[in-house]
């Protein structure tokens, strides 16, 4: 079952054509990655599909699964981001957006106001039910922290963390609005080896441990080929192959954006 489709999206600024064309088609339970050269049109992709931008053609549809197990497609294209999330999605973003001077907990719990069942009124009464509510927020965000190997730093300063754990508390905020889509933006951009092998290991754990479809932007082709089930590849914002890692690797049109092609063996 198809978790996100795009038909034909086009996002244009002014004369260029950021993306173009753009026909995507996540499964549910699937990780797929967009993966292309700087400036191939990746992080647009992600941005018209989060509702930071309003495509200038083409439509989103996002399907999620409600309580009852019903599925629904509901058209996304250009609906608020708050809204989108409110809906399933969230997104991990290429420059890390913490809360610095908040603590790594308070940077999870800032997340869960889209799932509160009480009013602000009522969070300002402290009615038992406002309470209650807070206090379950706060041991989600602590279970999402215990998963993420941060539990111990929740009092810390978000600066205070080392690049590899604050990616690691960005992703926890986005986990605790309750998505049933991640999206993750270079998720190891400026990672050492290391890191990036903690990471992939990672993603795979929350991909079952939450039930999570992941679509993700990455440029260490060895974690994108190692765990990815479907990869796109975009190109000057157009969609030059789709397929499996194997299918992917060893395609021609791959091969030359991002290698470039010898003149002279050109024909």
């Amino acid at each position: 079952m198809s978790l996100l489709r795009t038909e034909n999206v086009i996002m244009q600024f002014g004369g260029v054509v950021a993306v173009n064309d753009l026909n995507i088609d996540i499964k549910k339970g699937e990780l797929a990655a967009l993966i292309g050269p700087n400036g191939a049109g990746k992080t647009t992709a992600f941005n018209v599909i989060t509702g930071v931008y309003t495509p200038t053609s083409g439509k989103v549809l996002f399907t999620p699964t409600d309580k009852n197990g019903t599925t629904t497609e509901i058209d996304i294209t250009g609906k608020k981001p708050d809204k989108i999330t409110t809906l399933g999605v969230a997104r991990t973003f290429q420059n890390i957006r913490l809360f610095k001077e908040l603590s790594v907990l308070e940077n999870v719990q800032v997340a869960t106001h889209l799932n509160t069942d009480y009013s602000f009124l009522s969070a300002i009464m402290r009615t038992p039910k406002a309470r209650k509510g807070e206090a379950q927020a706060k041991a989600d965000c602590e279970f999402l922290l215990e998963r993420l190997g941060l539990i111990d730093l929740k009092n810390e300063k978000a600066s205070s963390l080392p690049y590899g754990q604050q990616r690691h508390l960005e992703i926890a905020r986005a986990l605790a609005t309750k998505p049933q889509l991640l999206l993750l933006d270079e998720p190891a951009a400026g990672m050492n080896p290391q890191e990036t092998d903690e990471l992939t290991d990672l993603i795979f754990k929350l991909k079952t441990d939450f039930d999570l479809t992941i679509f993700m932007i990455e440029h260490h082709m060895d974690l994108v080929m190692e765990i990815s089930d479907h990869i796109y590849v975009l190109d000057f914002g157009c969609t030059i192959a789709k397929g499996t890692p194997d299918e992917v690797q060893n395609n021609p049109k791959v091969i030359e954006a991002y290698l470039g092609v010898d003149a002279d063996v050109e024909d």
